[in-house]
């Protein structure tokens, strides 16, 4: 099944980061296109675009993790040192299921390939 799916991750807790909320765009030279936005469930994860919505092209999440990060009470720099955590990628197979997962503490961040 195709589309675009996310799952964020809170390393400083161990624990799924529910009610992150995560913007998508369409990337072109001229600009962004915003697609929307939605919350992290319970479990971390966000369905983004489904299926045959999803297009070749590029694209850009913005993950609001200072917002998340003041939600759980932890503990923060002031100004946060990350608040929104952007990723840029591209689909080249839209057929392909695209799952970018998003690792995350008050100071650092990975992303990867998932599936």
């Amino acid at each position: 099944m195709s589309g675009l799916t996310t799952h964020v991750l809170d390393l400083a807790t161990g624990r799924p980061a529910a009610g992150v909320v995560v913007r998508i765009s369409a990337r072109a030279d001229d600009g962004l296109t915003a697609l929307g936005a939605v919350t992290t469930d319970a479990d971390g994860r966000a369905r983004l675009i489904e299926g045959a919505e999803l297009k070749t092209g590029a694209y850009r999440l913005e993950f609001a993790v200072a917002a998340y990060f003041a939600a759980t009470g932890a503990a923060v720099s002031d100004p946060p040192f990350l608040d929104v955590v952007v990723i840029d990628f591209a689909v080249a197979d839209p057929a392909q299921h695209h799952h970018v997962p998003l690792l995350v503490s008050p100071f650092g961040y990975s992303t990867y390939r998932g599936s």
